[in-house]
């Protein structure tokens, strides 16, 4: 499950990555632009979920 969960934060990053490159900081809510900040947004939502369920995982090795 950790190999899982790293390769999923890893996997946001790329798309964080990908997404960066076609922003257009002229037009930047607009056509593939808006479609990208909304990956580099939902990346970085994902990114926070997978560093929770890591800690939650921890804390819960940790109590047993």
């Amino acid at each position: 499950m950790k190999y899982l969960i790293y390769t999923i934060i890893f996997l946001a990053v790329v798309f964080i990555g990908i997404s960066a490159s076609v922003l257009d900081f002229q037009d930047l809510l607009n056509g593939d632009s808006g479609k990208a900040l909304i990956v580099i947004v939902a990346s970085l939502c994902v990114i926070v979920l997978m560093a929770i369920l890591l800690m939650s995982r921890t804390i819960s090795r940790k109590q047993k």
